[in-house]
């Protein structure tokens, strides 16, 4: 039996899918994680273990404050990495009060599509500056105000102050820059779910967030992620309908929560 992974038109990554099934959560609180919290997400390309990606969250200084540091590592592991080798890494400096982001990192190998990139916000001037060190390039580019970076969107989501309160088929909006444009992420909500982990039966929301269809996915809500229905609203299951296959990612383990996990005794 032979597995080949090929996957046309990959150019935003299957960390990239990962990370944006990852955006789809909680709220401005301020409350649902900390410094030292940490996941870790087993991937799967249909019946085979594609790989692994991890999130952690640090303490750094910017513009002499201190603010958060998040990052986020992607790998293939196996016969995945055979066919289809990642080695990805995202990084996020931002705003402990605001959310708002600083500084990003993108560096990336995604079967042979590289990219080696850093990101200045100006959050005053709503402007980001735009450093490619694989192509010794610097660009200015002009955004919408609070604009957020696809790792940051992931943590200010979390805490935003409206999802819990989303009814069935409301949405909520969020600018985000990516790949040198703003794209308008939008989070849909479609309801809750008691879905068994190796953790145990976790209450959930599931929310789709809403791509643009036939490139990557196989459709405009083919994203699909359940979160935990707590106050630390964490990533348990995300799937993402492609146009040839599906992936899917499960929380494989985690440290540094700051609320109570809720699991539910059978």
């Amino acid at each position: 039996m032979h597995f080949k992974i090929n996957l046309p038109n990959m150019k935003k990554g299957i960390i990239f899918i990962l990370f944006i099934l990852l955006t789809g959560f909680k709220t401005q609180k301020e409350d649902a994680f900390d410094t030292g919290e940490w996941f870790k997400f087993r991937v799967h390309y249909g019946l085979i273990n594609a790989g692994y990606a991890t999130l952690e969250v640090q303490d750094a200084v910017r513009n002499n404050k201190k603010v958060f540091h998040v990052i986020g590592k992607g790998y293939t592991t196996g016969m995945s990495r055979f066919f289809f080798k990642v080695d990805d890494l995202y990084e996020s400096y931002f705003d402990k009060t605001t959310g708002n982001p600083y500084q990003f990192v993108r560096k990336i190998d995604e079967g042979g599509y590289t990219k080696n990139q850093e990101g200045f916000f100006n959050q005053d001037t709503d402007h980001v500056l735009v450093k490619d060190y694989e192509n010794k390039t610097e660009k200015i580019f002009a955004v919408p105000n609070n604009i957020q970076d696809i790792v940051s969107t992931f943590y200010y989501l979390r805490n935003h102050p409206n999802v819990d309160k989303l009814k069935v088929g409301e949405s909520i909006s969020i600018d985000m820059f990516f790949d040198e444009e703003t794209t308008k992420f939008k989070l849909k909500f479609v309801g809750r779910e008691d879905i068994d982990t190796k953790f145990g039966k976790i209450p959930t929301m599931i929310f789709r967030p809403l791509v643009q269809s036939g490139r990557v996915f196989k459709e405009k809500e083919g994203l699909t992620v359940w979160i935990s229905d707590d106050n630390n609203k964490i990533p348990i299951r995300i799937k993402a309908d492609l146009a040839i296959g599906s992936i899917k990612a499960d929380l494989d383990g985690f440290k540094g929560l700051k609320n109570s996990f809720t699991i539910k005794v059978k």
